[in-house]
């Protein structure tokens, strides 16, 4: 057994805090784990650290609450993964199922992303700065994934739903996280085949000055 095995139970991350999400179902037969989705959310919008994110998963939330939840009134939605604007992660479905993050979205002609995507969710807003607790988090989420499956892209929804989508928005700090990660630039949905993109990344540590 792998260390990095021992991380993980059933499709279950050690590290995150657990809240089974009743929205989820089974992945289609012989489905390739190979993209993860980042999105971005707050509930309501703009407003953070409230339970309404984890509330919105789990089909508790109150629909009379907040004027903008009539929006979204009756919706049945998941993501694997939320990371906090404190760093905190948390994870609602496991990774072995498919969560319902994605909606309709296609990815280098493959259609129906859920169905082979992992789905984390940052809290923040499209065009507004994420945290630097949030990229500390994400990175070695990402690298854990990937040593896990066969992580072969990271893409936006804003990538896998054009159009539809746009987040987590111009704000997502890509080129940092290109360098932290060090993967191939043909793992990110920006750059060309054979371009290399970290060479113009920002130092490390300059995920959140933009």
């Amino acid at each position: 057994m792998q260390a990095g095995d021992m991380l993980w139970q059933d499709g279950w991350f050690g590290p995150a805090r657990r809240l089974p999400s009743p929205n989820f179902g089974p992945r289609p037969a012989g489905a390739s784990i190979d993209l993860v989705v980042l999105h971005s959310i707050s509930l309501p919008p703009g407003r953070y650290g409230g339970p309404e994110i984890e509330q919105l998963f789990t089909n508790r939330l109150d629909w009379d609450a907040h004027p903008y939840f009539d929006q979204i009134r009756g919706m049945e939605v998941s993501a694997h993964f939320v990371i906090r604007r404190d760093g905190e992660l948390l994870q609602f479905v496991s990774c072995e199922q498919r969560a319902w993050h994605a909606g309709r979205s296609s990815f280098q002609g493959r259609e129906n992303c859920n169905d082979y995507s992992i789905g984390v969710e940052l809290e923040g807003l499209e065009d507004e700065p994420f945290t630097g607790p949030q990229y500390a988090c994400l990175v070695p989420l990402l690298q854990a994934l990937r040593q896990r499956y066969p992580v072969a892209h990271v893409a936006g929804h804003e990538h896998v739903a054009p159009g539809r989508k746009r987040d987590p928005g111009a704000a997502f700090d890509w080129q940092a996280l290109v360098l932290s990660l060090g993967w191939p630039a043909t793992c990110f949905p920006f750059a060309p085949a054979g371009s290399d993109v970290t060479a113009a990344a920002p130092a490390p540590g300059d995920f959140h000055r933009r």
